[in-house]
């Protein structure tokens, strides 16, 4: 019997050449699986499933994990308000692990004897889905043919084109990962410190002049209306804040980076949903949480966001730190309202029933009702009480 190897197929050049030549060098049955998490349009799709037959699979299937990925991460990370280095949504990383545990339980389900990715030895990715298959899916084996054999983008080309597939791989100044929580772009100026990104590097162009308010009502934490269009289905609010928030050109940046083997990373990204959902959960939480609450989320979502990017989404404290941020939503409730314009937003205001700004002990800088003046003068002093004593015993201290 022919050997089984699930190939985690994105339709790109490595995972084509990755299909025929295990199909037609090696002998395998190929089972080419595509694992959504929401980047593919359904014209993609259906042409990755013709693409892949007539590269040699025996099977093509097409794996939706889309729902699992927000609730098992992207919901985290709003809750976490994560940004990698402050700056980053990290939008492809945790793509990958998701893409990685639908490709695992595939392979378990179907009896493969291995699994191929189509990663190079250079970036993070080989590392992200090499960790989840050893875990999920222990004694399978892993094929990585472009990391292994070392192939050019042009080796890969000529093969598949001696064999009668035609696809225009031709390589572009810029790649492009498309997903659901931003697209990320490499290449071309990005390459060079001194330089950013031109207009024309961006997939998504700015279209509207002027400005507008967009809300984003929030349930415990979860977007639940935009606009005032309330949203059951939580991929089709992102979609749509996406839509108005890339409308403004808004979400674009540049990441820099380490990666998980130690070297620094540059990439540029548009993400438009991510950038503003975090940005009005953040604000609401300004208001409706404690300070303590908001200091320790902190910590802990910066480690989250720290392990899902360095592939450590299987380590058990991340349940852990899940568990946290989900209790810590429970009064994370109101509309957040942002003001738009071309390439920046701003925060305005919020509107929320656990405002924590209203309270009837008084009104910052304007009066107090929870104490009187005497109260006051008592808790200062207290307060300045170490100092008093540590500078009455260091005077050749004193400032």
């Amino acid at each position: 019997m022919k050997k089984k190897v699930v190939v985690a197929f994105s339709g790109g050049l490595d995972t084509s050449f990755t299909v025929m030549y295990l199909a037609k060098e090696k002998g395998y049955e190929v089972y080419a699986a595509c694992a959504n998490t929401g980047g593919f349009s359904d014209e993609q799709l259906k042409k990755n499933e013709e693409n892949a037959y007539k590269l040699g699979a025996t099977k093509y299937v097409t794996l939706d994990v889309t729902k699992e990925y927000y609730e098992k991460s992207l919901k985290y990370m709003v809750f976490g308000n994560v940004l990698r280095n402050g700056t980053y949504p990290i939008s492809v990383s945790s793509e990958r692990i998701f893409q990685a545990l639908a490709i695992a339980r595939y392979a378990n389900e179907i009896g493969a004897d291995a699994i191929a990715h189509g990663s190079t030895g250079a970036g993070n990715d080989q590392i992200r889905f090499d960790m989840t298959f050893l875990v999920l899916a222990p004694g399978v084996e892993i094929i990585t043919l472009t990391r292994d054999m070392a192939l050019s983008r042009q080796e890969e080309i000529d093969y598949l084109k001696e064999h009668g597939f035609e696809a225009d791989f031709t390589k572009m100044k810029y790649s492009y990962n498309v997903g659901l929580w931003g697209t990320s772009i490499c290449g071309g100026e990005i390459l060079d410190s001194k330089q950013g990104l031109p207009e024309s590097a961006y997939l998504k162009q700015v279209t509207k002049t002027g400005s507008e308010q967009l809300s984003i009502e929030f349930k415990q934490g979860e977007v639940y209306a935009v606009n005032g269009e309330v949203f059951e289905d939580k991929i089709a609010a992102i979609q749509k804040i996406e839509e108005i928030g890339a409308a403004y050109g808004i979400g674009r940046d540049m990441h820099v980076g380490d990666t998980i083997i130690g070297i620094k990373g540059r990439v540029g990204f548009e993400a438009a949903a991510p950038m503003l959902i975090i940005a009005a959960h953040r604000f609401l939480e300004k208001y409706t949480l404690s300070k303590w609450q908001q200091y320790w989320k902190d910590q802990v979502a910066n480690w989250y966001g720290m392990f899902l990017h360095e592939s450590q989404y299987l380590e058990p404290v991340m349940r852990d730190i899940e568990a946290m941020l989900q209790e810590s939503q429970r009064n994370v409730n109101g509309t957040a309202i942002l003001e738009l314009r071309p390439l920046s937003f701003s925060t305005v205001g919020v509107d929320s029933k656990d405002d924590l700004v209203k309270t009837k002990f008084g009104e910052y800088g304007e009066m107090q009702k929870g104490w009187t003046a005497e109260d006051a003068k008592g808790f200062i002093k207290v307060l300045s009480t170490p100092l008093r004593v540590y500078y009455t015993n260091h005077k050749e201290e004193e400032i």
